[in-house]
């Protein structure tokens, strides 16, 4: 595994972490304790060090798993990021929370379901920018951080070109930027990734194999459960995605890599990325997606220096 700092802050993080939305059952199927846990023995098996998980992924259902993990293993070991902002209802269903009151609510109740006195990196999820203008919410995160209750403050843009949010990152005091990013959509290099260099903010490349579709496994046509966020995509683009894939394994894949890999390395080696959070239904992904590091390059900007 390979390591990057993570903006400015003290956090050393792997270049691949896991995603952890599929633990709230809206990909297609259900997990219980002992699933979860075998992704996360994997992963830190691997050299995986860093888990992204949010409030709503299911009503705190992700970082129940993730807190019962963490109680039985060295806390210390990881890295763990979640984010506020959202009350799930049922699957799909949520509520926007973004008042300071919420928030710290949700800061509660996810302390309590992670098992932790501690979070690493506490991120605002993808809300809208008026919402966002608030100097009361940051006023009252920046206290969470002076009683130690979140070591950093991280942004999860909603919007891929959302600058507004993104160029504000210092001044709120956060010290970091999740955004979608992948070979499909490249909207962050236009002004997110310039402003997140100039800022010295780490990137979390959410969504990196583009829902599945760079994994190598679908072609046009496909179809999803009921259940699977993806049965929600537009038929027609989800189509033209799969199609656009095809094309970019035959021109830009070496013929010798795996395609899910070689997607993963290829957000990795753009120098605003810090690290992909793909997710993954099982140990057998965990292993698949920490194979990208293979195909990394060296000397990226924020590479760990011992």
């Amino acid at each position: 595994m390979k390591y990057r700092r993570l903006g400015k802050t003290d956090l050393r993080v792997s270049v691949v972490g896991v995603g952890t939305w599929q633990f709230g059952g809206e990909w297609g199927r259900t997990y219980d304790q002992n699933e979860a846990n075998s992704i996360l023995d994997k992963a830190g098996e691997v050299g995986i060090n860093l888990i992204d998980t949010a409030e709503c992924y299911g009503d705190h259902t992700s970082e129940r798993f993730i807190g019962q993990y963490l109680a039985n293993n060295r806390r210390e070991d990881w890295t763990v990021a979640t984010k506020f902002g959202h009350h799930f209802n049922h699957n799909f269903n949520r509520d926007e929370k973004w008042s300071p009151d919420d928030m710290l609510k949700q800061l509660e109740e996810s302390l309590r379901s992670l098992q932790t006195d501690y979070i690493d990196l506490y991120q605002f999820h993808s809300g809208p920018d008026d919402k966002f203008d608030n100097d009361q919410l940051w006023t009252l995160l920046d206290k969470q951080v002076q009683a130690g209750k979140i070591r950093h403050l991280g942004i999860s843009i909603g919007s891929n070109k959302n600058i507004h949010q993104t160029s504000r990152a210092a001044q709120v005091g956060a010290s970091a930027i999740q955004v979608v990013y992948n070979r499909l959509d490249r909207a962050p290099e236009e002004e997110v990734f310039p402003s997140c260099i100039e800022q010295d903010l780490g990137v979390l490349a959410r969504v990196p194999l583009a829902s599945g579709y760079l994994s190598g496994k679908y072609k046009a046509g496909a179809s999803f459960a009921d259940n699977d966020v993806r049965n929600r995509h537009d038929a027609d683009n989800r189509d033209r995605l799969l199609r656009e894939v095809e094309e970019i394994r035959k021109h830009e894949v070496p013929s010798h890599v795996n395609m899910a890999s070689w997607a993963l390395a290829w957000c990795l080696d753009n120098p605003a990325v810090t690290t992909v959070i793909p997710g993954c239904k099982d140990a057998d992904q965990v292993i698949a997606n920490a194979a990208a590091v293979d195909y990394v390059k060296d000397n990226h900007p924020q590479d760990w220096k011992a």
